[in-house]
């Protein structure tokens, strides 16, 4: 092969070999926009989801990873950049799945607990008839009365929750509420034991 052949092919060799290497170099050159973007829908269908509560920690790690992101673009380290968007889509939509499975296992006990508390306050009335018939005194039933006029009022408060979808609010209310009720109606029967 003639020299000049030779060094047009050496050549052409290493300016194809160049030319590969800027263009890999090139494409980590450019943010991830487009990660980045889907990582913030992400977030923002998991907080429509109610992950923000529901699954409040792989939430927040979805909204550092997604800072992280942000941050490493500002730094110009687009390939760090790059897993923390990847990263933070993942978290967000594992949130969003986690918090609607927490949200509808969260408002069916919620069901329930309605349910269970009404029963105690139909059973409290009972025990308060039951000792005023036994002629108790006032300074125990009082409290009863109260905590029963208390009862029936967080309940409402607890359906209105509950139809407005915040069952965490219902929910701690109702296990507040029949605390409550529970103690009130121990200390009257045990005023009937002595």
């Amino acid at each position: 092969m003639p020299i000049g052949r030779r060094w047009c092919s050496v050549t052409a060799v290493i300016l194809s070999s160049l030319l590969t290497a800027g263009l890999m170099t090139g494409c980590g050159d450019d943010p991830p926009t487009k990660e980045i973007q889907q990582a913030q829908q992400a977030i923002d269908t998991a907080k429509s989801a109610g992950a923000e509560r529901y699954a409040a920690d792989e939430f927040n790690a979805a909204q550092t990873a997604l800072k992280h992101a942000q941050d490493s673009v500002v730094a110009r380290d687009y390939r760090q950049a790059l897993n923390d968007a990847l990263d933070a889509r993942d978290r967000a939509q594992t949130a969003a799945k986690d918090g609607a499975d927490k949200k509808a296992a969260v408002k069916e006990e919620v069901d329930r607990s309605l349910h269970d508390t009404a029963l105690a306050i139909v059973d409290a009335r009972a025990k308060l008839r039951a000792a005023e018939t036994a002629r108790r005194p006032q300074r125990v039933l009082i409290p009863v009365r109260r905590s029963i006029a208390d009862a029936e009022t967080h309940v409402q408060e607890a359906r209105t929750a509950f139809d407005h979808g915040d069952y965490l609010d219902a929910q701690s209310l109702l296990t507040t509420t029949r605390t409550k009720l529970g103690d009130s109606v121990r200390v009257l029967e045990s005023f009937g034991k002595k």
